[in-house]
C-alpha cells in the first residue's frame, strides 16, 4: 500500500502550556494524573492506495498514564461522516498505524482500542484560531500564542526538533474552548489547557 497526505493537524490536552509530554519525547511526566490529549486532522489532499480522501477529517482521542512513553494508551478514532466506505477504510488504516508511516510509531503503546465512530466532524481554520467539532462529543477551539511584546499581529510561538506524528515543527496555542462529553465514559473542560497547530505531509 502507497499512500500520501497533506494537511493540518491541531491538537488539545489537558496539560498547561507548553505541555511536557510535547517537549520531552514522551518521557516527562504530564501535569495532571493522566494525560488525555486529542489530534485533529484535516486532509486536504490525499490519496490511500487509489482512494482520494482529500478534504475528510479524522480526529484521535488518546487516554495515556502521566507518562506516556510508558504505554497502556486508551485511544479513539472518529472518521468523518461524509467520508464513503472506501475513504473511511482508507483513513482508517492510515491514522491507526496499520498502513505504516508517523502514527505507526505509536501503535506499540496502544493498549486498548475504545472504539471507531464515523460522525460529522467540522474543521476550520480561522487565521490563528483552529478549530474542531466531533460530533456531539468533542468541541475545540485553539489560539496560537504570540509573545505580548511584539502586539496580536507578531509572529507566532513555535517549537523545533519534536518528536511528534504531525510534524518537527510545531506552533504554541492555547485552548479557548476544549471541552469533551461522553467520550467512552470520559467528560472533560480543559479550556486554557495546551494546545498545538501545524500542516503536515505524510507519505508511505
Amino acid at each position: 500500500m502507497s499512500w500520501n497526505l497533506t494537511g493540518t493537524y491541531l491538537e488539545s490536552c489537558n496539560c498547561d502550556v507548553v505541555c511536557p509530554c510535547t517537549t520531552s519525547g514522551l518521557t516527562a511526566p504530564a501535569d495532571h494524573e493522566r494525560c488525555q490529549v486529542t489530534f485533529a486532522f484535516h486532509v486536504d489532499s490525499g490519496n490511500v492506495d487509489g482512494v482520494d480522501v482529500s478534504d475528510r477529517s479524522v480526529v484521535v482521542f488518546v487516554d495515556g498514564p502521566r507518562v506516556m512513553a510508558e504505554g497502556d494508551w486508551k485511544v479513539a478514532l472518529y472518521i468523518d461522516a461524509s467520508a464513503d466506505d472506501g475513504q473511511a477504510e482508507a483513513l482508517g488504516k492510515v491514522f491507526s498505524g496499520q498502513a505504516g508511516g508517523p502514527m505507526s510509531v505509536f501503535t506499540p503503546l496502544i493498549g486498548g482500542v475504545l472504539g471507531v465512530q464515523r460522525v460529522p466532524i467540522d474543521y476550520r481554520d480561522d487565521g490563528r484560531r483552529h478549530a474542531a467539532r466531533v460530533g456531539d462529543a468533542i468541541d475545540i477551539e485553539i489560539e496560537d500564542q504570540v509573545a505580548p511584546q511584539y502586539g496580536k499581529d507578531g509572529p507566532v510561538m513555535g517549537l523545533t526538533g519534536m518528536f511528534h506524528p504531525a510534524s518537527s515543527t510545531l506552533t504554541i496555542a492555547r485552548s479557548t474552548r476544549a471541552t469533551g462529553a461522553g467520550v467512552y465514559g470520559r467528560s472533560w473542560d480543559f479550556t486554557g489547557g495546551n494546545g498545538h497547530y501545524a500542516p503536515f505531509t505524510w507519505a508511505a
